[in-house]
């Protein structure tokens, strides 16, 4: 989890650049899509699959994977780990020689299936007799497209408030003052809590964390990027350019991006010396694992949760998170599609979920849950978790409450170069190269002129 949300920023670019240079007419030696009769709940599966993409080296996923080895009757699971590597997977479907099955992020699945690289999923989907229902109604829209579902959701993220208990009280606030439900608070606390002796940015007041979260304080301003069927970029909407422009105003009344950015990328995140530890950080949104990681590390940082709020004080969390696609071409998509179906069930979640829990006691630690894409197995997953008090259990309660108000981009055939053209917009502007309103009046042409190629690509293949 850890090394996809380390690495999502660069994603679009990387992905986009390969899809351009090897994906084209990807699915054209690579073989039929399978029909239903090759699903079967009652088959079972001998030979060999092979999965990349996937680590599964911790207890969630090491459980769930012996659970899904074994529903498959005697086949080989071979594991290509760590993650998918995206020229080595669309060069091997492109030679009709691909993997059985790939574990990708929910927002590359639209660009994929536009491609050929995938296919869809309805006949494993009625063959295997999968629940859709099960699945988070956000995480399945963001895999369904050209009313097909391309993929099977995974984990999901959502974002939570997250701030410096000591630092709030020193400079007279709450965690009301950075929760998102008043914008020019914000900056107000962004001013009282940054520290910068002689110009040297030593405090982070408040981290807006762009690039990445402009959808997020998009929507709160009221505003989508993307129309709902996916097919006009909303960009340059005076909404967006608004939220733009907030989001980087909080950074220049700091000092500027480029310091804040610094005195970011020099924290140990993952470790003792994290931001919040050092007394280096006020406020930010993040993803709801890192209240995990916090309480694994610093038990004792001075912390203080709550959900990211809109203006008019709502809770709201941008989802995202991974799915489980069959390229096309795969040698043995039955075996796969058990495969899938059987990683995301209630009761394989609710089995990780428990060796998990056992894992947490024996360390003399709380259980502080796991978001899955399966409402049914959060469900039955926040009903085991342990009390670590506070403000681990604040924390906690704040990131199921953000998974209940989740918003997600629509798929789309053009998912990699939308992504590319918004945080590129969003880059020029904190480098100082382009005002908001510029940037993103660029940015909605190169998107609609992608999107608009897209689908008509999608069209011609379709009809």
């Amino acid at each position: 989890m850890r090394s996809a949300i380390v690495h999502w920023a660069v994603l679009p670019v990387s992905l986009a650049l390969v899809l351009t240079s090897c994906a084209r007419g990807t699915g054209g030696a690579a073989g039929p899509t399978p029909s239903a009769g090759q699903f079967n709940p009652g088959a079972t599966y001998g030979g060999a699959i092979t999965v990349m993409g996937f680590g599964g080296e911790d207890e969630i996923g090491s459980t769930r994977l012996d659970l899904a080895r074994k529903s498959l009757g005697g086949a080989q699971v071979n594991v290509v780990k760590g993650d998918l590597d995206l020229q080595q997977f669309l060069s091997s479907v492109a030679a009709g020689d691909p993997p059985d099955l790939i574990y990708a992020n929910r927002d590359q699945i639209g660009t994929f299936a536009s491609r050929g690289a995938i296919i869809p999923l309805t006949a494993c989907v009625k063959g295997e007799r999968i629940d859709t229902s099960m699945y988070d109604k956000n995480a399945l829209a963001q895999v369904t497209f050209g009313d097909e579902i391309w993929a099977i959701p995974e984990f999901n993220q959502v974002q939570i408030t997250m701030a410096n208990a000591d630092l709030l009280k020193a400079a007279g606030l709450t965690i009301d003052d950075v929760n998102g439900s008043d914008w020019g608070r914000i900056t107000a606390a962004a001013k009282a809590l940054h520290k910068a002796p002689g110009g040297k940015l030593q405090v982070i007041g408040f981290d807006s964390k762009l690039p990445e979260f402009l959808p997020l304080w998009a929507k709160a301003n009221g505003a989508d990027l993307l129309s709902a069927d996916g097919r006009t970029a909303q960009l340059n909407s005076p909404k967006v350019v608004q939220a733009l422009e907030f989001a980087v105003g909080v950074y220049t009344a700091q000092g500027g991006f480029a310091k804040v950015k610094a005195l970011r990328d020099a924290a140990d995140f993952f470790g003792k010396g994290n931001q919040f530890a050092r007394n280096d950080l006020g406020a930010m949104p993040m993803e709801q694992w890192y209240v995990n990681v916090l309480n694994d590390v610093s038990p004792e940082a001075p912390l203080a949760f709550d959900t990211f709020r809109t203006p008019q004080g709502q809770p709201l969390a941008y989802a995202s998170g991974s799915s489980w696609a069959i390229p096309r071409g795969a040698a043995n998509p039955g075996a796969a599609c058990r495969f899938a179906k059987t990683m995301t069930l209630v009761e394989s979640w609710t089995a990780a979920a428990r060796a998990r829990l056992d894992k947490r006691q024996a360390e003399g630690k709380p259980f502080t849950g796991v978001l899955t894409g399966n409402v049914k197995a959060d469900a039955e997953i926040e009903r085991l978790l342990t009390s670590g008090g506070e403000p681990w259990d604040a924390g906690v309660k704040a990131f199921y409450e953000a998974n209940r108000h989740t918003f997600s981009l629509p798929a789309n055939p053009a998912d990699a170069e939308f992504e590319t053209a918004w945080q590129d917009a969003v880059n020029r502007v904190l480098n100082g190269q382009e005002e908001p309103k510029a940037a993103l009046d660029r940015a909605q042409r190169d998107a609609q002129a992608a999107l608009d190629k897209a689908w008509a690509g999608w069209t011609r293949r379709t009809n």
